[in-house]
């Protein structure tokens, strides 16, 4: 489920930095409004903006739903008990933790 999840994940990703890719910037509407290229495309001048806009705003959904999902399904994974804790419920004497004792440095010993 996971790995079927991550699938997903990929490929919403690559299809929404496509469509991101294809759209035209805000200055282009100017443009086709005057007839520049309008022929020649294949949704019309104003019917591309629709439909890119519309396939963009689904990929954008699908995305960050997929997204929340496998954070949740991650976010189990974990134990929340730290290792005392463990070693605790397991009847195993807990070490005591100790710092390290400062090397003496013998080479600058008073005479």
């Amino acid at each position: 489920m996971y790995e079927i999840l991550l699938v997903v994940y990929l490929l919403a990703a690559l299809a929404l930095i496509g469509l991101v890719m294809i759209q035209q910037g805000k200055g282009a509407d100017m443009g086709a409004s005057f007839g520049a290229g309008a022929s020649n495309t294949v949704f019309g001048a104003s019917g591309s903006g629709n439909f890119l806009t519309r396939m963009t705003a689904i990929m954008a959904i699908i995305f960050f739903v997929v997204c929340l999902v496998i954070g949740n399904l991650s976010a189990g994974h974990g134990d929340d008990r730290s290792s005392i804790e463990q070693q605790l419920e397991n009847n195993q004497p807990v070490a005591e933790q100790t710092a390290p004792a400062a090397p003496v440095n013998t080479d600058q010993v008073p005479q």
